[in-house]
């Protein structure tokens, strides 16, 4: 009995300490939250201490080659691949980041951001985009591999 006890308590711990030592850097999968679809990925990572994020796959079908039609100045019909979408967030609290730059290709609109992990679920990535007191949030997946 005893030894199923210490079994348990260190498989407990274990699941635990493997929560919270996920990170929001890596692949993530966008997902679409008005259409529930996947259509990218995307590459965060972290350069002199900020989040940024990169867009290394389209995936929506007849899309993989995109360029920004609607980008004004050096963005103007650039490839979507490759382009840095997450500039210079910060971690403002433990695993939360804020930024200015969560640029959109498809509306060409930059947005303020909020970017954290699930508390429920470290393999989901919550994008919060911000324009003025409006706001709508996407669940990213990760990709595993």
């Amino acid at each position: 009995m005893k030894l199923s006890k210490i079994l348990a308590t260190f498989v407990v711990t274990l699941m635990v300490s493997c929560a919270y030592g996920q990170t929001v850097f890596g692949k993530w999968k966008t997902i679409d939250d008005r259409t529930g679809k996947p259509k990218a990925i995307i590459d965060i990572y972290e350069k002199e201490g900020a989040m940024y994020g990169k867009v290394v796959k389209i995936l929506e079908k007849g899309k993989e080659n995109s360029v920004c039609s609607k980008c004004d100045g050096d963005l103007k019909d650039k490839p979507v691949v490759g382009m840095t979408i997450i500039k210079n967030a910060k971690e403002k609290e433990k695993g939360v980041y804020k930024g200015d730059t969560l640029f959109d290709p498809e509306q060409a609109m930059t947005f303020r951001c909020k970017i954290w992990l699930n508390p429920d679920n470290s393999d989901e990535l919550k994008v919060r985009g911000y324009l003025a007191f409006i706001y709508r949030t996407q669940t990213w997946k990760r990709v595993k591999g």
